[in-house]
């Protein structure tokens, strides 16, 4: 089950993931430095945080890319996101979109040099099952949905926000 997928709906993955670093930097544009720190409710990340999250997702993303190309049938190593996230203090916001932009590009020339039979490739995923590497790019273009449309709620740009 892909929990990312209700955020994606009709959307096109790839115009999805290849749009996000824009549309990130527009709303770190708009938060501005004061802004970056804050977070939906309290108890929530911050934009800063969330942003940090991406960059590192896009990290795990870009190895579960590869590994699912190169093994014969991937099994993906989960992470516990709030662990990570336990260092996100000494992260800014700046430096994380960097780091999610470069690594998302590398990871998009990866997406578009594969083979229609490379996107049916399996992988297995051990809390949410067998996957394909299609799957896998959807799962970050959901995510980047969610994460972005939390991010514009806390820049006033929309009306409501997935936890």
């Amino acid at each position: 089950m892909n929990p990312y997928a209700a955020f994606l709906g009709n959307q096109d993955p790839l115009e999805v993931i290849a749009s996000t670093p824009g549309r990130l930097t527009e709303l770190f544009d708009t938060l501005g430095g004061n802004g970056v720190e804050r977070a939906l409710a309290p108890g929530k990340w911050s934009a800063r945080q969330i942003m940090c999250h991406l960059a590192d997702c896009e990290l795990v993303f870009a190895f579960r890319l590869r590994q699912t190309l190169a093994e014969p049938h991937h099994i993906i190593q989960p992470f516990d996101q709030d662990r990570w996230a336990a260092n996100y203090e000494s992260c800014d916001a700046h430096t994380a979109l960097g780091v999610f932009s470069a690594v998302r590009n590398w990871n998009l020339q990866l997406i578009k040099s594969v083979t229609p039979d490379a996107l049916t490739k399996r992988v297995t995923h051990p809390e949410r099952g067998d996957m394909t590497f299609q799957v896998l790019i959807e799962t970050m273009a959901g995510h980047d949905l969610n994460h972005q449309r939390q991010i514009e709620t806390i820049a006033g740009q929309s009306g409501a926000a997935s936890a």
